[in-house]
């Protein structure tokens, strides 16, 4: 009622010329339309419709490379994930986590409460921390809705707004979900913006120190990726996709310098980390 009301204000305010009444039709019509269009850009997705569409995106995603097979890693995974999860404020997504089976080196986050992280990367990793604070990097992801708001700046507005409208679908095709997945699905070949990775890089350290874990887990990754070939082919996508290496490692530098340190005597989970790798098959075909 508040926004039917606010409507009708905005519309009179539009309408109406400043020092008399004479109303135009025409004008009205115009001013309806304006009306229309604003509320369809102010159309935001509610959280059902940002799981629906991120379930979408993650079965694209494990269409490209499926799960690794192998129950006890991806449960390990899904726990840490979960435990992180609870350091936010949006513990109640149904949160999924899993472990690609693929040998390049990367990390994804659906809408809606979907991680993966490839074999390739696990297999540089060397304590739960690490992992711990790649993780917390792609749940940020989700919280701060970077891939949702990416999807908005290259949707139609009409088309978004059409999406956000619609009533969730029980059964049969939904054509705005379809190509919104599309949409989302194509994010991933071309990567965030620089702000986005960034900001998830500050927030995952964060909520991964929060979690009880050495803040220096996740640049303790990137200094090791720093440190293998550019030229490695399993490389590729990470590096396409994110900032330079040496430009995060920098902002983190300022950022936890002296901030972090009475949290580095963390314990130390490198040995239950090992002995849960132990089995996985990382050899490449």
């Amino acid at each position: 009622m508040n926004n039917r009301i606010a409507s009708i204000a905005m519309l009179c305010c539009l309408a109406l010329p400043a020092y008399g009444f004479d109303l135009n039709l025409d004008d009205l019509g115009q001013a309806l339309k304006s009306v229309q269009k604003m509320q369809k850009e102010s159309a935001d997705i509610d959280e059902p419709r940002e799981i629906q569409l991120g379930s979408g995106i993650a079965s694209n995603l494990l269409g490209a490379a499926p799960l690794l097979q192998n129950r006890r890693v991806q449960k390990y995974v899904n726990d840490v994930g979960r435990w992180l999860t609870l350091q936010t404020e949006r513990p109640d997504l149904p949160w999924q986590f899993g472990v690609l089976d693929d040998d390049d080196i990367n990390a994804f986050a659906a809408p809606g409460g979907y991680v993966f992280i490839t074999k390739g990367l696990l297999a540089q990793m060397h304590s739960e921390a690490e992992l711990a604070g790649v993780l917390a990097h792609e749940i940020s992801h989700v919280l701060r809705k970077h891939h949702l708001q990416a999807i908005k700046k290259g949707a139609r507005t009409e088309l978004m707004a059409e999406f956000a409208d619609q009533a969730l679908q029980k059964s049969g095709a939904d054509p705005a979900l379809n190509k919104l997945v599309g949409a989302g699905t194509e994010i991933y070949a071309r990567g965030l913006d620089k702000d986005d990775e960034f900001e998830a890089d500050r927030m995952g350290v964060v909520i991964a120190t929060r979690a009880g874990y050495d803040p220096y887990g996740l640049p303790a990754v990137l200094q090791d990726l720093q440190g293998l070939n550019p030229q490695d082919s399993s490389l590729a996508l990470m590096f396409k996709t994110h900032p330079a290496l040496a430009d995060r490692l920098d902002l983190l530098d300022r950022l936890m310098s002296g901030q972090f340190d009475r949290f580095e005597n963390q314990p130390d989970l490198a040995p239950r980390f090992t002995a849960m790798m132990r089995g996985v098959d990382f050899r490449r075909p």
